[in-house]
């Protein structure tokens, strides 16, 4: 079992960290098991070089465990020297929250990452289950999914009931599997350090997987209420996890909340009035 810890001090202040500590791995079950389909080199170990397996219709075939290899996309989705386009009052509100580190992210109500960051946690691996007609995602985080359609519907047009995942569409381009994604729920982050959208956002993600072993992420953030034009993350990459399976996974972490809100709504009461918080 996994279980999401808070709270550390940093600088002589509260800082919010997304701890994840592993109890009882070693009587858990199937945390290492030679899974079926894993091409193997002559020792018995998984080939992670060996060529990305493919459905039956020819398409790659992007399922199994995934894990980012680095964490620095959780934090921010574009590299250093990099900014995105925010309209003044998304970078008002981008500045509170890097301002204050972060302490009023969803994960502090022990609300899930969202889209794209749910995949960035390096903590926390996610399923990716390929079928005719949709494509799932499950998350290792609160044991949360995600469905992509593959069954030829489109994106809403508008909807009544937006979604913290929002709602997803995929298709094929080559070899490239080309994800659509709308009717967004406002409250979630696209990455820890705060960088926002508002219900009128609109993602494309294209996942390829280069080979059996590795696997690369290109998103694209289209959301004119908050950023004056579209703009593409840094390329996210990640590893296959092989011959194990996911584990449970719980939050804790409204045990520090009070002590949280109580620092941080201090200091905002004695600092000068800001807008977009």
């Amino acid at each position: 079992m996994r279980i999401f810890s808070i709270a550390v001090w940093r600088s002589g202040m509260f800082a919010v960290a997304l701890i994840c500590a592993t109890g009882g791995t070693v009587a858990a079950q199937w945390l290492s098991l030679p899974l079926a389909g894993t091409p193997r080199t002559p020792d018995g170990k998984p080939n992670l070089s060996a060529p990305a397996p493919r459905t039956a219709d020819g398409k790659p075939d992007l399922s199994g465990i995934w894990r980012i290899d680095n964490p620095r996309p959780n934090e921010d989705l574009l590299s250093d020297g990099n900014s995105a386009p925010m309209l003044p009052s998304a970078a008002a509100l981008y500045k509170h929250r890097v301002g204050t580190l972060g302490y009023e992210r969803p994960g502090t109500f022990c609300m899930p990452h969202g889209v794209p960051d749910a995949v960035t946690v390096p903590s926390l691996p996610f399923k990716i289950l390929q079928m005719p007609g949709v494509t799932v995602v499950l998350y290792e985080e609160f044991h949360m999914y995600r469905q992509i359609h593959t069954d030829g519907r489109q994106l809403p047009v508008e909807t009544d009931d937006p979604a913290w995942y929002g709602y997803s569409v995929g298709r094929w381009d080559g070899d490239t599997f080309v994800v659509e994604t709308a009717g967004f729920k406002e409250g979630s982050w696209l990455d820890n350090h705060g960088h926002p959208h508002t219900d009128a956002l609109r993602m494309t993600e294209r996942f390829r997987r280069i080979n059996f072993g590795r696997m690369e992420l290109a998103v694209t953030i289209d959301d004119p209420k908050a950023y004056s034009r579209p703009w593409t993350a840094d390329t996210m990459r990640f590893e296959l996890q092989p011959d194990t399976e996911l584990l449970e996974h719980l939050c804790e972490n409204n045990r520090d909340l009070g002590s949280l809100q109580q620092y941080w709504q201090g200091r905002d009461q004695a600092a000068p009035p800001t807008t977009g918080k």
